[in-house]
């Protein structure tokens, strides 16, 4: 009789008998709460995210289980602690992580890197930071890449070394904090002069408006979020959101 094969995406840590695992492995025969305890274990690094999970159940009820990993953005925003990406990563820094922190990230995504050695493989994650607006090693990304370059961090990528000390630690937490400060202040910035345009000019088009908002660089996202929609007849609202009563 062929392998039985089990399929699931679970979060980290946090498998159970419910479904989708229970149900799907109820037939297999084998023991739920071992499969379960195993898959926790070998997830446990995963915690807060989702994983693919194979569990090969064979004829004798024994099984083997594979884990999948997640994608690097979610795995560069674990290590990072933040939940979302710069919405404009060439201006926005959302949070810096160390070189460690990369070839931690590098090990674990080792086989689906296309890099054909691990210098490679660490500047591939380095360039998915950049694209996300997190800094390495407190510059841009590619600065960092460039750094990687000329020789920089050469010991640490051979060794594979990936812990942090509790300073270094506990020194990126307070940078997130200070940019996660910078970048709300500059969003109320943004806001306030966004408003002001949209005061000015009641009663022009939300093409004229949204142009007018471009071109002082207000980030599109603030602009999607301020600027009300047209209604369906072509007139926009009031700066309020409420369209004007029809006739």
């Amino acid at each position: 009789m062929a392998d039985q094969v089990i399929e699931a995406l679970i979060e980290g840590g946090k498998a159970t008998a419910a479904p989708p695992l229970g149900p799907a492995l109820g037939p297999a025969g084998v023991n739920i709460g071992q499969v379960v305890a195993e898959i926790n274990k070998k997830t446990a690094d995963f915690k807060g995210m989702k994983v693919p999970v194979k569990v090969t159940v064979k004829d004798d009820k024994s099984f083997t289980i594979t884990v999948g990993t997640p994608p690097v953005s979610a795995l560069v925003k674990k290590e990072a602690g933040v939940e979302k990406c710069a919405s404009n990563p060439l201006t926005d820094k959302v949070a810096d992580i160390k070189i460690e922190q990369v070839i931690k990230i590098a090990k674990m995504k080792e086989g689906a890197l296309l890099g054909k050695d691990r210098i490679a493989k660490v500047k591939e994650i380095i360039g998915s930071c950049d694209s996300m607006g997190i800094m390495v090693e407190g510059k841009q990304a590619r600065d960092t890449i460039a750094d990687i370059n000329k020789g920089e961090y050469a010991d640490k990528i051979k060794a594979g070394k990936t812990e942090l000390s509790a300073e270094e630690l506990k020194k990126l937490e307070t940078e997130k904090k200070k940019l996660q400060e910078d970048l709300e202040k500059r969003r109320k910035e943004y806001e306030t002069k966004a408003k002001d345009i949209i005061a000015k000019m009641e009663g022009k088009s939300r093409g004229e408006i949204k142009t007018k908002l471009l071109d002082i660089g207000i980030p599109s996202a603030i602009i999607e979020e301020m600027l009300p929609a047209e209604t369906k007849e072509g007139a926009k609202p009031a700066a309020g959101g409420k369209a004007p009563a029809k006739k």
